[in-house]
């Protein structure tokens, strides 16, 4: 499969400086449209969807969290036809693609929930559209971005758009709704009146952002403002908590939580919190925890606990198979190289392992916690941060959600439901089924008996689009 060279792989300035390269990206972005249109004239077979049929194979059905055996799915253009008992073959559309599916397992296009496609790259001198083939390759069909500057993140997703035989589906985010000063400067919007909230959302709307995000500094009026703007433009609310706390965030209304952080800080009851170490020997069992535990449950709030940048962020550099996982590798190189100065500059993994090791073992027990309460999880990474690889990081994702108490059946439906529900696209999204957008992973093992199996991609189809993804990997930039 033939990629497109990305929009730009020299050393630029950062985004900060966005709209003053406004006009020069921009008209570099529609000559890698003009490239993408050229190529699809050439090899139509591979860039422009066709009528393909997946032959008698196993898939997965969220809803019931089961698979359904001995399934034939008709795909016509980019959207699903049918999904039902094996076709013969005179039922067969003739001049279709016929794929054999038997003991094949098809799963609906993975989605990661919690990714950034400006922030960290921008800093790795890494453009966004460099690593969006690996998250095909690894069956990763759409992404949420969780907070970047809105006019670069904007052209990584209309390159992605543009571009389908070797991107996911970005649905884009505010920038980061924080208080004043900013965390990040580069990626946050400072908020401090909310006087000043609708007016700056009919400002974002016109980018059509998908997700608000609240930040870290944001109080607990200017946070409220938002959830309640945010619902009167029909959009989704979510926040990565600091000063609002979880359980007034949940009282206003908030649709999700961004990583474990945003449930774990609020259920330390006060006297514990002063006592050293409290975070790796916390009771999670204590009133204060099943107090909010039973509020998100039951509001259906969306959480999302990002394990895997904490677990990078708490263990490394001490554990070998987190910091030299063969994930990492996928990654370009410029962001491998920075990965270890950017965690340096952070902090990472300060103070004695066995009780970093067991303050992750916390997280881990919260998560289950809140599964088995009945919230509502979504599956994001926080890619790239450091050691979480674009798209294959989802998959170590799963399998801490599996080793958090999930079965495996369950971390498919949020992967997959749970996460198009984020977007609110559960029409087109999150499960194999007529009507829906031809987002599939076909497998050669089922993941029901082995989360791991959702690495064992026979093909990817994204849109009615075929793709290979030791092609996708094999045409990434490796400098």
């Amino acid at each position: 499969m033939e990629i497109v060279p990305p929009i730009a792989r020299a050393k630029r300035p950062n985004y900060g400086m966005a709209l003053q390269l406004v006009p020069f990206v921009f008209t570099l972005a529609c000559l890698g449209l003009g490239l993408s249109l050229a190529c699809a004239e050439g090899t139509p077979s591979r860039t422009l969807p066709e009528t393909l049929i997946i032959e008698d194979c196993s898939v997965f059905d969220p809803h019931l969290e089961a698979m359904v055996h001995h399934q034939t799915i008709v795909i016509q253009g980019e959207r699903i036809e049918s999904v039902g008992p094996y076709a013969t073959e005179s039922q067969r559309p003739r001049n279709a693609r016929i794929i054999d599916g038997k003991g094949k397992f098809a799963i609906p296009g993975l989605i990661d929930a919690h990714v950034h496609l400006v922030h960290v790259l921008d800093l790795a001198q890494v453009t966004g559209d460099e690593v969006l083939p690996l998250f095909l390759a690894a069956g990763v069909t759409s992404v949420r971005s969780a907070g970047d500057e809105i006019v670069p993140a904007t052209l990584v997703a209309r390159f992605a758009a543009a571009h389908p035989h070797q991107s996911p589906r970005v649905f884009t985010c505010s920038p980061l709704l924080d208080g004043d000063p900013l965390i990040h400067r580069n990626a946050g919007r400072a908020i401090s009146d909310p006087l000043t909230v609708p007016a700056f959302l009919d400002e974002l709307q016109r980018w059509n952002v998908t997700t608000l995000k609240i930040y870290a500094g944001t109080g607990a009026v200017v946070g409220k403002a938002i959830i309640d703007e945010g619902h009167r433009r029909h959009l989704f609310v979510t926040a990565h908590l600091g000063e609002y706390t979880a359980q007034q965030a949940v009282a206003d209304g908030i649709d999700g939580l961004e990583h474990i952080w945003s449930v774990f800080n609020y259920v330390i009851p006060p006297e514990i919190a002063r006592e050293p170490g409290h975070r790796s020997r916390l009771n999670l069992n204590n009133p204060q925890c099943e107090s909010l535990v039973a509020e998100l449950a039951r509001r259906k709030v969306l959480v999302d606990p990002t394990l895997a940048v904490f677990r990078n962020m708490i263990l490394l550099p001490d554990i070998p198979k987190v910091r030299d996982h063969p994930d990492n590798q996928l990654a370009p190189r410029r962001l491998r190289d920075f990965w270890p100065v950017y965690s340096k500059q952070s902090n990472c993994g300060s103070g004695l392992l066995a009780d970093r090791s067991n303050e992750f073992a916390k997280y881990q027990e919260l998560t289950g916690k809140l599964y088995r309460a009945g919230v509502p999880l979504l599956v994001g990474t926080d890619t790239p941060e450091p050691q979480v690889t674009p798209g294959f990081s989802l998959h170590q994702e799963l399998e801490m959600l599996v080793e958090s108490g999930m079965p495996p059946a369950a971390t498919l439906r949020a992967a997959t439901l749970h996460n198009a529900m984020a977007l609110g696209q559960t029409k087109n999204l999150g499960a194999i089924a007529s009507g829906k957008l031809a987002d599939i992973v076909l497998l050669t093992d089922n993941p029901l008996d082995d989360i791991r199996h959702t690495r064992n991609i026979e093909s990817v189809i994204r849109g009615g689009i075929l793709c290979s993804p030791a092609e996708l990997l094999q045409a990434l930039p490796h400098d």
